[in-house]
């Protein structure tokens, strides 16, 4: 029993590589990836000129946040009401919550 054209589908057999040709091809491919990894390697190396600009409104937030910060806390004010808000008898007065809040937003973007 003969299988000698059993992976060639009784087509005739290929030509032989030339192994030759295969390696200069190799070597072109290993120099083109060298020269695109040199080439990669000055981009990433390049500065970067990445710049933020922030709206007019953030910038008037980040204004208000930082003179917050500086603001003195009155302790004695913070005690008096956590302790009035733990035993229940703190009652928020919604209508002057609605006009500080109000007033907040008019100061913070000039309204």
């Amino acid at each position: 029993m003969s299988i000698n054209n059993v992976n060639n589908n009784g087509l005739p057999k290929q030509p032989a590589v030339d192994s030759a040709r295969t390696g200069s091809q190799q070597a072109q491919n290993q120099a083109n990836a060298q020269s695109a990894a040199t080439q990669s390697a000055q981009v990433s190396q390049a500065p970067r000129q990445d710049s933020v600009t922030l709206t007019q409104s953030a910038q008037q937030l980040n204004q208000a946040q930082r003179r917050g910060g500086d603001a003195p806390v009155n302790q004695e004010k913070v005690d008096r009401l956590k302790q009035s808000i733990q035993s229940g008898e703190y009652r928020v007065n919604a209508e002057s919550l609605a006009a500080r809040i109000t007033q907040l937003e008019s100061q913070i973007f000039n309204k």
